[in-house]
């Protein structure tokens, strides 16, 4: 069963950093695109960032300099380190997982596995 737990949200005042962790199991972990989201209320879900199987990375537009992506395969967990951030970094953010991407791609219907979430304030 495939799974993908998140971690690491938190309060932080603007400027702060956060560091997000996405373990993963059930899965050859680097044969899976893998893509941080995120959801803030009364919004639709984002790509934030992804990263490919071999290694190649996108990151939002809104992010880009900030946010940085990396994996560590030996402990199948993907993280999200994020910089100098802002209160409209607000939301829940989520890592996904898939098998077949082979482009960076941030579109969420091309993931097919979901964590539950964490939650990310930002306060001004």
């Amino acid at each position: 069963e495939v799974q993908l737990v998140e971690s690491g949200g938190g309060l932080v005042t603007a400027g702060g950093s956060l560091r997000l962790s996405c373990a993963a199991s059930g899965f050859t972990f680097d044969d899976y695109a893998i893509g941080w989201f995120r959801q803030a209320p009364g919004k639709e879900r984002e790509g934030v960032s992804c990263i490919t199987s071999d290694g190649r990375a996108n990151y939002a537009d809104s992010v880009k300099g900030r946010f940085a992506i990396s994996t560590d395969n030996a402990e199948n967990t993907v993280y999200l380190q994020m910089n100098s951030l802002k209160p409209e970094d607000t939301a829940v953010y989520y890592c996904a997982a898939d098998p077949y991407l082979t482009i960076p791609t941030m579109a969420p219907n091309m993931y097919d596995y979901w964590g539950q979430g964490t939650q990310v304030t930002v306060s001004s």
